[in-house]
């Protein structure tokens, strides 16, 4: 249901689009792999399949960091709002918008502007802002080398997966600690799927 109303919000901002639906993370990196340069903008759930919490915007921007990715969410409190802008979203579009505010919603989203619901305060802004906002500051190229630290590779595996010389990734992983505030490979990647899931956890 939840997409057959983004597919009439859109079709009503864009009639002349085309709207690729995807099941899962593996087949939104899958489409983008072909030619990503020519998509608009990727709504990302937070609960599609392959993705736990933030977990799918993070592995998008650390592959195609200049494409614009918005949030679709049943949850709309204020810190995981803030959250999802701080790690790059585009906007975030809450599920239970009606059609003409999904519509008004996605269009300022196309024009380029940061998209969220009104009266998203301060009041209750996210706890874990500011090592959120550490972790949002890492280039692409250390949000990829992150990636592959969190699934528990070594250096040399990174280095011949990205195709790069072993001791380029060890200067990575050593800004990508001194920017964490951490002193390990596993405190980071302990940090990483905490920040990633905590907020969103639970959400639809």
């Amino acid at each position: 249901m939840v997409q057959a109303a983004l597919r009439s919000a859109l079709v009503t901002v864009l009639p002349d689009l085309e709207l690729i639906a995807c099941r899962s993370v593996d087949e939104v990196l899958g489409v983008l792999s072909s030619d990503w340069q020519e998509v608009d903008l990727v709504l990302l759930d937070l609960t599609m399949p392959g993705t736990d919490g933030f977990a799918g915007l993070f592995l998008l921007h650390s592959h195609y960091p200049t494409l614009p990715v918005a949030i679709v969410s049943a949850r709309q409190d204020a810190a995981t709002i803030q959250k999802a802008i701080t790690f790059g979203a585009s906007g975030y579009v809450p599920k239970s918008l009606d059609l003409p505010e999904m519509a008004r919603a996605i269009g300022a989203i196309l024009e380029g502007e940061i998209w969220t619901p009104p009266r998203v305060g301060a009041e209750t802004a996210d706890p874990d802002a500011a090592m959120s906002a550490r972790l949002a500051s890492l280039s692409s190229q250390q949000l990829r080398i992150l990636t592959k630290i969190i699934e528990g590779k070594l250096n040399k595996q990174i280095a011949g997966e990205m195709e790069i010389a072993e001791q380029t990734v060890k200067v990575h992983v050593s800004a990508i600690l001194k920017k964490l505030g951490v002193v390990s490979r596993t405190q980071a990647a302990v940090l990483c799927e905490r920040l990633l899931s905590t907020s969103a956890r639970d959400a639809g």
